[in-house]
């Protein structure tokens, strides 16, 4: 009873740390971003991947999604300037942008926001002992932050829309090719992006 006990502490307590890691992972990026005053590139976004997992540092894939939006007050509504994605499926785009609305604050005409969305799945060290499960289920631990440009406006972006992830054996992401925005055809991978 006493290692179930402490095994099962053990576990939670691993899963709040972890989720708390995420957090802070995330409004790391988002305050990154805000900083900015040049073009925010595919390798910046890359590198801030690779900064989110050393952050979080588990064996589960990171996903990230960086987007800039702003609202109109004519149309009552957000456009989206720039969205990209490492692990995600899609991007904010004009079109799909209104669902998240609710989520968003009250912004006025033309003002901008850095919306910063990070996945993580958490993957217990112990799942079972003695035949009891401590976690059924697949947890996920997402994140949603947002946060205003500090000196400008507008933060440039030439990024492209998803760039694909590869699994390790370890469970950690690794960026495949990048795909051209322009052409679909893809370009340098990562790596060589960065040396």
């Amino acid at each position: 009873m006493l290692v179930w006990t402490i095994t099962g502490a053990f576990t939670y307590f691993d899963g709040f740390r972890q989720s708390a890691s995420n957090l802070k992972a995330a409004y790391t990026v988002g305050d990154l971003i805000s900083r900015e005053t040049g073009t925010i590139t595919d390798t910046y976004i890359t590198s801030l991947h690779s900064l989110l997992v050393a952050m979080v540092n588990n064996r589960s894939q990171m996903n990230l999604r960086v987007s800039l939006v702003v609202f109109d007050e004519e149309d009552d509504r957000h456009y989206v300037r720039w969205s990209t994605a490492r692990g995600y499926d899609s991007i904010w785009t004009d079109d799909n942008i209104d669902r998240m609305r609710d989520n968003l604050p009250p912004m006025p005409n033309q003002d901008t926001l850095i919306i910063v969305e990070t996945a993580n799945a958490y993957i217990p060290v112990f799942d079972s002992i003695y035949g009891v499960d401590f976690l059924k289920g697949d947890h996920v631990f997402e994140n949603f932050v947002f946060t205003r440009p500090r000196f400008t406006n507008e933060v440039a972006a030439n990024v492209s829309g998803v760039v694909e992830i590869e699994e390790n054996p370890d469970g950690s992401g690794e960026i495949g090719e990048i795909e051209d925005p322009g052409t679909g055809d893809s370009g340098a991978s990562a790596e060589s992006a960065t040396n």
